[in-house]
């Protein structure tokens, strides 16, 4: 349940254990992942140099706008390695690998020092910060970035707000904003959370959901661990592979394929669940991280920090005044005065810019006591992930947790025929002060429950924000995307679990083909045997890049037919192939 590398080790291990399988295994040298060389970057580099996060601030950085390495001392990778040096950009050109569903109509090719970019659903440019000429795109930059802030600030059970986090409060969006503009309606800038009406019934009972109330800073620290990146939990394809297993298991559950027709057996079922989600959470990767790639576009770590190092940008005749800072917010952003706690020794923090936001780490920190929220110096802002992460190494924009938790509840949806979960809830346990990894809690046991497949990936774009790990300009894009993508790869899955020929389609399907010997190795000679009524015309070899290795015009017999590929074997030891023959027409 690892990132879309270690799910692509995991396949590769399964086939390993079978002979027939070498299709797969070769595969996976020619979809573009570069696993022969561990999947490393082809040409990407990173224009900023690393924030070194032994220090406060960020002095170095040269493009805002741009990804940012960072320097952690014993960081601690997504599948819980420790990691020497400064953690690179994980997968960066991965946009280049062969999909599952995707279409080329939603290809876009873009170039970036003279290298290739490929994006599907391109979610077009994010807002920049303009150092030069401030305008509307520069102030919707610094008011999603400073939200992330804010929502820090709900991490702290004791500031004494309570949230119902039941069905009959959470979820039940309409619809999400259609550009950058409109996104800001979404969200409850300054409370948290979205603005889901939630629900009024249980469609399978007509009953009222029944309320959970707890306290808020416990719910929002919950969501940024139980959804997060990290060496103990699963990553945002390998969760929802785990909330399959729970629908999978569920004894409401009816396994009706799309919830029409016979009722399938189990295994049928698993089947047709997983090679489902599996694909989507494919094409979900190839499109989140393509846009990565290309728009390369910073974490909040990086701009918190270095807004903090350019001062206030609200008020022009004020202290500390520069058009690339921060704005102003009453409660939340403001300047340390003299008679500030901040305000250190010599005075030598006054005009800087504070935040009300979650404290952070100090080096006497340990995971019994709750950091809470209180007002920080903004150069020493952290997201609320534990110190030996801090942030996933790679760009954000556009957040992989919505691209991937959309496309899975699209495909949840399509395949149980029901938005709903079975029995009109999904639930999971959080025991009281035995679930947080590096805070104390939560104090109180609670559930998360969801009505619906969508509520649930909504909640988990949510729990990113509060994390620290993404700004809501990341959100939305990725939600909108992850629709698209799980709808084409439900179709094409579909598609593929019909009765039909392979071969030509179903008008042939009671003629009979075989090609031997298969695997071939070191036998030069491959042998096509028509047992069928028609004839065959012309015969090609295709690897699965889709390149023709070998085609040939059948003119004689067309029953038996030898093909000598000796010419051809030093490409087919390396290249898995499909061999495609036409029957002519009557």
């Amino acid at each position: 349940y690892g990132d879309h590398r270690d799910l692509h080790k995991e396949y590769r291990r399964q086939r390993q254990m079978c002979i027939r399988d070498r299709l797969y295994i070769d595969y996976g040298f020619v979809d573009n992942s570069n696993e022969i060389n561990d999947y490393s970057s082809n040409y990407y580099s990173p224009l900023n140099p690393p924030l070194d996060l032994d220090y406060y601030g960020n002095p170095n950085i040269i493009d805002p706008n741009r990804w940012q390495p960072l320097k952690i001392s014993n960081f601690i990778d997504q599948s819980g390695n420790l990691i020497e040096g400064i953690p690179k950009f994980i997968s960066p050109e991965w946009g280049n690998v062969i999909p599952f569903a995707l279409k080329e109509e939603d290809l876009v090719i873009k170039l970036r020092d003279d290298n290739i970019y490929k994006i599907y659903h391109d979610p077009g440019p994010p807002p920049l910060l303009d150092t030069i000429n401030q305008g509307i795109l520069d102030s919707l930059f610094k008011s999603s970035f400073s939200m992330v802030s804010i929502w820090g600030s709900h991490l702290d059970r004791s500031d004494g707000v309570l949230l119902d986090i039941s069905p009959n409060s959470i979820g039940n969006l309409n619809s999400y904003p259609s550009d950058f503009f409109e996104f800001f309606n979404l969200y409850k800038y300054f409370d948290g959370g979205d603005v889901g009406i939630g629900h009024n019934i249980n469609p399978f009972n007509n009953l009222k959901y029944e309320e959970q109330i707890v306290p808020r800073g416990d719910y929002t620290r919950v969501l940024a661990e139980f959804w997060a990146d990290g060496p103990d939990s699963e990553t945002p394809p390998g969760h929802w592979f785990v909330i399959l297993n729970e629908v999978n298991d569920d004894k409401n559950l009816i396994r009706k394929f799309q919830g029409i027709g016979d009722e399938l057996d189990r295994l049928e079922w698993d089947i047709k669940s997983y090679f489902l989600m599996g694909g989507a959470m494919h094409d979900a990767a190839i499109s989140a991280w393509g846009s990565k790639g290309y728009y390369d576009y910073a974490r909040p770590i990086s701009v918190i920090r270095y807004l903090s190092e350019n001062g206030q940008s609200t008020y022009e005749d004020s202290a500390n005044y520069n058009p690339n800072g921060f704005p102003l917010i009453e409660g939340y952003i403001e300047l340390v005065s003299l008679d500030d706690p901040l305000v250190g020794e010599d005075s030598k923090n006054l005009g800087k810019v504070k935040l009300f936001t979650w404290k952070g780490f100090s080096e006497s920190d340990s995971s019994d006591i709750e950091k809470g929220a209180g007002w920080i110096l903004a150069e020493e802002w952290w997201p609320y992930q534990r110190p030996s992460f801090v942030t996933p190494p790679f760009a954000g924009y556009i957040s992989g947790h919505s691209t991937y938790s959309s496309a899975a509840a699209t495909i949840l949806e399509k395949l149980t025929g029901s938005e709903y979960f079975p029995g009109g809830i999904g639930e999971f346990n959080i025991p009281k002060n035995n679930f947080l990894v590096f805070e104390k809690g939560p104090s109180v046991d609670m559930k998360l429950q969801w009505a619906t497949y969508r509520d649930a990936a909504d909640q988990c774009a949510l729990s990113r924000i509060w994390g620290g790990i993404h700004p809501y300009i990341d959100d939305i894009p990725g939600r909108k995307i992850g629709k698209n993508i799980g709808d084409d790869a439900f179709s094409k899955g579909k598609l593929l679990f019909e009765d039909r020929s392979l071969i030509t389609g179903n008008e042939y399907k009671e003629y009979k083909f075989s090609v031997f010997p298969n695997p071939l190795y070191n036998n030069k000679n491959l042998t096509v045997l028509n047992e069928t009524s028609k004839n065959i015309d012309k015969i090609k070899l295709i690897n699965l890049s889709g390149k023709i290795i070998l085609s040939k015009n059948v003119i004689e017999n067309h029953k038996k037919i030898i093909l000598n590929i000796s010419k051809k074997m030093q490409i087919l030891e390396k290249s898995s192939l499909f061999l495609f023959f036409a029957p002519k027409s009557a």
